[in-house]
């Protein structure tokens, strides 16, 4: 795999393929970010991104975690006391998961976000966007909440926040596509360079296989899941045998939640992956790689039920390591 193809790989959108492929010839001391608001706990959200981050660094990039606390204050999570509590655990499960502690960086948006520098960028960047154009790069408010100003600054700050951190390249799910394009749009008007982006992809309902997996409703699968959890949720997950459902009767289009967990979560930890079988049902199965194990459910030859209950073991490896640091935190 070369250096590109390992940089983009289980991405959705690469923007742009020209600036990265420049990055790619040498990526070495190139910094990247992803921001996340100090929620607590890690999930599989969290995760993917994560694993593109593990990516990033096996190519030598250097990895800036924004622990989002100013962000996090913005919306209603707390005081900032507690919202620090919460970022230190995140801060101990990303190393726990893989991260390498040499090549991350965490950053508190405090420690840069209330600077005279900042605060004066933001009011121009304020300045020369619309009320229009900042509403549509804002996150979707939970059904029933009120649009605030801080709702609208978000963004901004979002934006503004890829050229206070010195980054070369930033990452994020899908839907921080609108805040990237802003950042694109809008550093320019500063007399800043834009810088490219990554965009994973969101995964499906684990349920339905309809929407996106969503920690804030329905069924997620996070480090706070002990192995018991994850085998129930895996286990009741919707997995048809083919990676490409026909759409439910209202014409909603559908996705394998099972399969999108083996393809972006456990294929690009683990070298292979064994289904382990009684020998009548013909013996073990061995994939090195997903589309092996995909085709190998289209045609049958792996049953769904086999497919959940090793995903449910793998899955249960790579968050044992968060889920042992969430207790301790928990415990003190």
């Amino acid at each position: 795999m070369d250096t590109y193809e390992l940089i983009t790989r289980n991405t959705e959108e690469v923007i742009t393929e020209e600036e990265v492929r420049e990055l790619a010839e040498d990526p070495t001391g190139k910094r990247v970010y992803v921001g996340y608001e100090p929620s607590g706990v890690l999930h599989v959200g969290h995760l993917l991104t994560a694993n593109k981050l593990i990516d990033l660094q096996d190519a030598g990039f250097e990895v800036v975690i924004l622990l989002a606390d100013v962000h996090a204050y913005l919306n209603g999570k707390g005081t900032f006391e507690e919202i620090r509590d919460t970022a230190e655990q995140m801060r101990a499960q990303f190393l726990a998961y893989g991260l390498d502690e040499a090549q991350t960086e965490f950053v508190y948006g405090s420690e840069f976000q209330l600077d005279e520098d900042y605060v004066l960028d933001l009011h121009e960047l304020e300045l020369s966007t619309s009320l229009n154009r900042a509403q549509r790069a804002m996150a979707e408010l939970q059904s029933g909440e009120t649009a605030k100003v801080s709702h609208v600054v978000y963004p901004l700050m979002q934006a503004l926040d890829i050229e206070y951190l010195d980054l070369d390249l930033a990452i994020g799910g899908l839907d921080q596509r609108k805040v990237h394009m802003l950042h694109r749009e809008e550093m320019p008007t500063l007399d800043y360079d834009s810088r490219p982006c990554l965009h994973t992809p969101i995964l499906a309902d684990l349920t339905t296989g309809i929407g996106k997996m969503s920690s804030s409703k329905g069924v997620t699968i996070s480090m706070e899941d002990s192995s018991e959890d994850l085998k129930e949720k895996v286990t009741s997950a919707f997995c048809p045998p083919t990676a490409d459902p026909e759409p439910d009767d209202e014409g909603n289009e559908r996705h394998n939640p099972v399969l999108e967990l083996y393809q972006y979560h456990v294929f690009p930890r683990f070298e292979s992956v064994t289904v382990e079988r009684p020998e009548k049902y013909g013996g073990d199965l061995v994939y090195d790689d997903y589309e092996s194990l995909e085709a190998d459910l289209e045609s049958g030859e792996l049953h769904p039920q086999d497919a959940k209950n090793t995903l449910a073991e793998y899955l249960d490896d790579l968050v044992a390591d968060g889920r042992e640091k969430l207790r301790e935190f928990r415990a003190n």
